[in-house]
């Protein structure tokens, strides 16, 4: 079956970084597009950055355009969100998307 296993997250201070990992299985990973998506409590959950099948960057949230970075191994069905610079705002629950599943969500929490 499709699964979509997220790793990486964690609580970082501002100005820190993390990479978050997806890795899916039970499809063919490189005829698909993901993306990363974000909630923060109380509020809608929102796109943050996408990825085409062909590696090409598709849409990036106006908040995170250089800072964020979304990349794919096609090797090891993995996809990644690297996240520089990070800020208390980019707080939510992270999930990665792809062939119509989400995955389990990862927290990220920025705090001094």
């Amino acid at each position: 079956q499709v699964q979509l296993v997220q790793s990486g997250g964690g609580l970082v201070q501002p100005g820190g970084s993390l990479r978050l990992s997806c890795t899916a299985s039970g499809f063919t990973f490189r005829d698909w597009g993901f993306s990363w998506s974000r909630q923060a409590t109380g509020k809608e959950r929102e796109l943050v950055a996408s990825i085409t099948s062909t590696g090409e960057t598709a849409y990036f949230l106006d908040s995170v355009k250089g800072r964020f970075a979304i990349s794919r191994d096609n090797a090891k069905n993995t996809v990644y969100l690297q996240m520089n610079s990070l800020q208390p705002e980019d707080t939510a629950v992270y999930y990665c998307r792809g062939n119509y599943h989400w995955g389990q969500g990862t927290q990220v929490t920025v705090s001094s």
